[in-house]
């Protein structure tokens, strides 16, 4: 399964209007609010954020993915946001995050979950790839320069 297949141009925000680590996260989790495939918002919001209180998922250059496993979704969902003002979010490289990554898998999809993570992962550790999204104008160049980044990476 590619990133691209998850996220769609309704699912990126090119400005948080938050500030906050967890303001920011819920400001993602909201964009799923009429989502069929969502049965429980909170469950979604609870499940990220207890997740985030185990270790930050700032994990350094910039970036955060905040993701959790709950049954409250139907299947894997993903929303992408970004910020010229910095965020910060206990990164463990210390430094502020601009750019987010959310993703939320089912229980039982805990393999399908972790290759997805690890590939957001890769393409966010490329420079160019972070400072293209940085410098995106709006949510349809942002999902077109994830599709061209994800040309990188066979399927997982």
């Amino acid at each position: 399964m590619k990133v691209t297949q998850l996220l769609e141009q309704k699912f990126i925000l090119k400005e948080f209007k938050e500030e906050k680590k967890e303001d920011i996260i819920n400001e993602l989790i909201n964009l799923f609010k009429d989502d069929p495939r969502v049965t429980n918002l909170n469950d979604v919001k609870t499940c990220v954020l207890e997740r985030e209180k185990i270790m930050s998922t700032g994990v350094g250059k910039g970036f955060a993915i905040p993701h959790g496993k709950t049954n409250s979704i139907n299947e894997i969902i993903a929303a992408f946001g970004k910020s010229e003002k910095p965020i910060y979010y206990d990164a463990l490289d210390g430094e502020p995050v601009h750019l987010v990554f959310l993703l939320v898998g089912k229980d039982a999809l805990v393999g399908k979950h972790i290759k997805l993570l690890s590939r957001i992962s890769r393409m966010m550790n490329s420079d160019e790839f972070r400072e293209k999204l940085i410098n995106a104008n709006d949510e349809k160049e942002i999902l077109k320069i994830f599709h061209d980044e994800e040309q990188n990476f066979p399927d997982v």
